[in-house]
């Protein structure tokens, strides 16, 4: 059976839309009215995203995480940049824990490391040599 909070629609992300993470793109930062239909308008800063229909609303501590993920306050240089989505059980609102959306940096994935070419040691060297040289003698020489 479904949850109460699962049977409503929303224009905007809910954390049940995130789950433990959701990789998305950052296309823009605007406003949009949140009000419910009917209700004076409502402006709220959200970010919408290239693979995600619902935008999300912002709030203080999103919009300080962003700027620290993005490195900049401007929210016109955090296009194009890749955040992460994901339900936090510890925000509260008024007062009370109920969960929502927070965002976080990608987990940036270890570079495979090449190992160094191994020197070869001299007595391999010298061993790989021809065995004998042939003694050069005043003749040989070109010059």
């Amino acid at each position: 059976m479904p949850k109460i909070s699962e049977m409503r629609e929303s224009r905007f992300l809910k954390k049940e839309d995130v789950g433990a993470g959701a990789l998305a793109t950052i296309a823009s930062c605007q406003q949009f009215n949140v009000a419910m239909e009917g209700a004076s308008p409502e402006h709220k800063w959200c970010l919408t995203f290239n693979e995600l229909d619902k935008p999300l609303v912002l709030n203080s501590t999103n919009i300080q995480l962003c700027a620290q993920i993005c490195g900049s306050e401007d929210t016109d240089d955090w296009i194009r940049h890749q955040i992460v989505l994901y339900t936090d059980p510890n925000v509260s609102y008024a007062g009370k824990l109920v969960g929502g959306i927070r965002v976080r940096a990608p987990k940036q994935r270890p570079v495979a490391k090449v190992a160094p070419a191994r020197p070869v040691p001299m007595r391999q060297a010298v061993a790989a040599a021809p065995a004998e040289m042939p003694e050069l003698t005043d003749d040989d020489i070109p010059f």
